[in-house]
């Protein structure tokens, strides 16, 4: 075993156009030893696109403690690792977190770098038109248990609220935010940086209607929720 540590390097990758990516992003990617995805599929299309041969191994959600100790042992060798999600962040509402608390328990001296880029949370509320000098951010709420309890926070929140929603449960989520105690007045994007990039702005009920007149609609959401 070294002396040396290796890197971890926690690479945010394109959240829908493949341009959408760092040059330092693509230098780290093509010198380490080994990147982990949530996906390989996913980051195959990127690593073709720009012509990166470096190998490719999984660490999902269901994987990452076991990947997580597999990533050390190539650290603790000296090895330089990437970590990258299926899109944007690494650790933003996807896998990421566990495998960097992991590395910084069992082996505090290893360089965990941060190459920061795409987000799906700071590329909408760019575009939202206000102020995000403070806001909260809750992912993706629960599906069943406390979700009611989510809601309320939101109904009682004095900042803007920020939460990502599935196509399948967008309407739901919209529908939910129009009966809560306080109107409230949301920015939903879907497709950001894509062909189909769209953005909506007004009451749930209003951007539900739109979404349900278009049909089955594609993309996950990013719904910010301003309080009026």
């Amino acid at each position: 075993m070294t002396d040396t540590k290796g890197t971890l390097s926690i690479v945010a990758t394109p959240i829908g156009n493949l341009e959408d990516i760092t040059l330092r992003a693509l230098r780290v990617l093509k010198e380490v030893d080994a990147i982990y995805a949530e996906d390989t599929r996913v980051i195959g299309k990127l690593l073709a696109h720009y012509d990166i041969k470096t190998s490719v191994h999984r660490l999902d959600a269901a994987t990452e403690t076991k990947k997580s100790e597999e990533i050390l042992e190539r650290l603790e060798s000296g090895e330089k690792v990437a970590y990258v999600s299926d899109a944007g962040t690494p650790g933003i509402s996807d896998p990421g977190s566990r495998l960097v608390a992991h590395v910084r328990s069992r082996s505090p001296e290893t360089v965990i770098e941060a190459i920061p880029g795409a987000s799906a949370l700071t590329a909408t509320l760019s575009i939202a038109g206000i102020s995000s000098d403070s806001f909260t951010f809750l992912g993706f709420l629960p599906h069943k248990k406390g979700r009611q309890t989510a809601l309320k926070g939101i109904a009682a929140s004095e900042y803007p609220v920020v939460v990502y929603e599935s196509p399948h449960r967008i309407i739901k989520l919209l529908t939910e935010l129009s009966e809560i105690e306080k109107p409230v007045k949301v920015t939903v994007a879907r497709e950001i940086t894509k062909m189909f990039e769209e953005v909506l702005v007004g009451e749930p009920l209003v951007v539900a209607k739109t979404l349900e007149e278009k049909g089955g609609v594609r993309g996950e959401f990013v719904v910010v929720i301003e309080p009026q």
